[in-house]
């Protein structure tokens, strides 16, 4: 069995070093052939994964055909921009019988469509076999073998169970669900979140504000995601609160991180500057808040976010907005009609 992985980013390096423990033919495709060559010399990816080192079982390349012919697994671990671009160039080696595994987090802002959507327009012939990996999951502790949990999405259970069985390791437990639209966009929504988190903190407020924060955030996130066909226990796993957790509390979290940035006074060109890291979250706001207007889904987070990110909209503002709302149920947007007061 041979597997690739299709970017070599913190995440795709990650995955390649764990599916290196357990599989003897894992190749790792590095966009840039410099890279790719200081990868192979060192057997570590300095530039976006310091500290992991690659089991000889995963070769290093930086030629797609030499990474993904003859593979019966390819995992996309780019970021979300670049899926479209890079599902299209793998159409000359992939089998009938190949699964692909999406690992990215992300919508298109083109079309607002999620990434298992775009993969299946590019690769037709392998679109009953594509599976979602999603979930709360560091690479910077994947790679130290950290316990650590996540999902693994798709419309067949066979698939589902295949991606599972490929990944599953003692320190790595894989979970299956059906739900192929839910994790997903439990996956790109919750960087949205993570940009308020950050804003909190870099704020000065303390977990009352933050706990509120994540707490709205997912309701939004599910209202959403139940208009559009997913399941609403989905956003109560692993792929939803789970991955919403550690995107907001975490320091090895991007789009927290760059919430923080937003809080000092840096516009979105000055804090994408200053990281070669994607901060998802920036993308996925503006595709998020096409989507609210299209399914007409009240998104306040979503709306003040995006208000802070595209219109220049301090961010103190946008928390005193938030908070002098009019008043509501908590629960109205899913059970009102199932609530009887006395």
């Amino acid at each position: 069995m041979k597997i690739a992985v299709i970017g070599a980013g913190s995440w795709g390096t990650a995955l390649a070093a764990i599916l290196g423990q357990k599989h003897q033919s894992v190749a790792l495709w590095v966009r840039s052939p410099e890279l790719s060559g200081q990868i192979e010399a060192t057997r570590e990816n300095a530039t976006y994964l310091p500290g992991c080192k690659l089991p000889r079982s995963v070769a290093i390349t930086a030629s797609l055909g030499e990474a993904a012919g003859g593979a019966s697994l390819i995992v996309l671990a780019t970021p979300s921009h670049a899926i479209r671009q890079t599902a299209a160039k793998l159409v000359p080696y992939i089998r009938a019988e190949s699964v692909i595994v999406s690992a990215a987090k992300g919508l298109e802002l083109a079309s607002v469509k999620r990434m298992s959507e775009i993969i299946a327009e590019e690769l037709p012939v392998v679109a009953g076999q594509i599976a979602v990996l999603s979930g709360p999951n560091h690479a910077e502790e994947v790679a130290l073998h950290q316990p650590a949990a996540t999902v693994a999405a798709a419309q067949s259970r066979k698939v589902a169970e295949y991606v599972q069985d490929t990944f599953m390791l003692p320190y790595f437990r894989v979970y299956t669900n059906p739900d192929i639209i839910g994790v997903e966009l439990a996956g790109a929504l919750k960087n949205i979140i993570a940009l308020g988190a950050g804003i909190a903190d870099g704020l000065g407020f303390g977990d009352n504000a933050k706990s509120a924060l994540m707490t709205r955030g997912l309701a939004e996130i599910a209202r959403l995601g139940m208009a559009m066909g997913a399941n609403p226990l989905t956003f109560a796993g692993l792929a939803g609160i789970g991955d919403l957790i550690a995107t907001c509390t975490s320091v090895h979290s991007r789009n927290r991180r760059a919430g923080i940035l937003l809080a000092s006074g840096k516009t979105v060109d000055q804090l994408q500057s200053e990281t070669s890291m994607v901060v998802e979250g920036i993308r996925a706001t503006m595709a998020a808040h096409q989507l609210a207007a299209q399914y007409e889904v009240d998104m306040p987070i979503t709306e003040q976010i995006h208000q802070v990110l595209y219109q220049s909209k301090p961010p103190k503002d946008a928390v005193l907005e938030l908070m002098t709302r009019s008043r509501t149920h908590e629960v109205e947007e899913v059970a009102l009609n199932h609530l009887h007061w006395n």
